[in-house]
């Protein structure tokens, strides 16, 4: 009887879960999620099913494509685009997540028959489908998922959370696996590693505009708002002036097609020490309403817990950090901790100094 039915990347974390799932003795497939459209020999979802397809071979499963490509427009890339539009800056992973991996893909897997899906996420879980980080702190990937529900993650294994990246690596040269040297995709859930300005400008037309301080003066040009993200100080072309200290954004006026700028990595318009998120969604365990509770948080992926003080009414979160926050931006999730538990979070909506 099918047992698992293992989602496939083509990477090395998804081939050593399906590879010590054989090992274990359970029955698996392994399933590659096509979820984006786009024809030629080199593209990326062609290229990956290739890896997953020598991958399968080597270990000796069956392997399936499937294509949720509908799914994902309607569910991910369609509400990534509206903000972007908005002036905010998306996080489609997250909504990858629980749209696809741990909504469509799980339900295709339990109508062939399966128990349960794996994935190569650096994470844990215990039997109520609590989400914890995985053991590899330089890895873990708990703060993509902290959307999910506890029916959800009780459905799913991990089977590289309990390891580092360098024993995942070290067991796919051991196997033999062709892609345990393969680096580590960075690029838009399901879509690949591309020149981001030159794809969005395919579904949004770009309209460039004025760089300009918080007094007013222009310095620079930018080449369409949503290009650009709060922090940021590559890419703006303008370097440094007055004092030669670069620049970084600050904020974005939407009406005037505007970006605003600051000089200065310690200019406190970068900083904030409050933060507000909505639709507040939580794995299992709910912080009570309307009381505030001393939790650690992240405002980006890799960024260290944060100390801070939460306070809950109905689904927004009002969060207090312990110590000023850099270039927390909205549109990016706010995730919440005790220890090594993620709670959930919510989206950033805005902060105040």
């Amino acid at each position: 009887m099918l047992n698992t039915v293992v989602g496939m990347s083509g990477g090395v974390d998804s081939a050593v879960s399906a590879l010590l799932l054989k090992r274990s003795g359970v029955e698996c497939v392994g399933v590659f999620m096509k979820n984006w459209e786009e024809d030629g020999d080199e593209c990326p979802a062609k290229v990956d099913f290739e890896d997953v397809r020598r991958v399968c071979d080597r270990i000796g499963i069956p392997y399936y494509s499937v294509n949720f490509a509908k799914e994902y427009w309607d569910r991910v890339f369609s509400e990534f685009l509206s903000e972007l539009k908005n002036g905010r800056t998306p996080n489609p992973d997250v909504l990858c997540n629980r749209e696809i991996k741990f909504r469509s893909f799980l339900d295709f897997a339990l109508k062939i028959g399966a128990q349960e899906i794996a994935t190569g996420h650096f994470v844990r879980r215990d039997e109520a489908g609590r989400l914890y980080k995985g053991k590899d702190p330089n890895k873990d990937q708990s703060y993509f998922l902290y959307m999910l529900k506890s029916a959800q993650l009780r459905k799913a294994v991990f089977p590289v959370g309990e390891m580092t990246k360098a024993e995942v690596r070290a067991i796919a040269r051991e196997a033999g696996l062709p892609v345990s040297e393969k680096k580590d995709s960075t690029g838009v859930c399901f879509i690949g590693e591309r020149n981001f300005r030159q794809f969005l400008k395919t579904y949004l037309p770009a309209q460039p505009g004025d760089m300009v301080t918080p007094e007013g003066e222009t310095v620079g040009r930018h080449e369409g708002l949503m290009y650009y993200t709060l922090g940021q100080r590559r890419g703006l072309g303008i370097g440094g002036r007055g004092d030669g200290r670069s620049f970084f954004v600050v904020g974005k006026d939407l009406e005037h097609n505007r970006l605003i700028v600051v000089q200065g990595e310690d200019h406190p318009m970068l900083y904030s020490g409050e933060t507000f998120a909505s639709g507040a969604t939580f794995i299992l365990d709910e912080i009570p309403e309307n009381t505030p509770v001393r939790l650690t948080c992240r405002f980006r992926y890799r960024q260290p817990d944060q100390a801070v003080t939460v306070e809950r009414e109905k689904d927004t979160l009002h969060i207090v950090s312990d110590h000023k926050q850099r270039a927390v931006t909205p549109g990016q999730s706010a995730v919440l901790y005790d220890g090594d538990l993620c709670l959930g979070g919510g989206i950033i909506e805005k902060t105040i100094p």
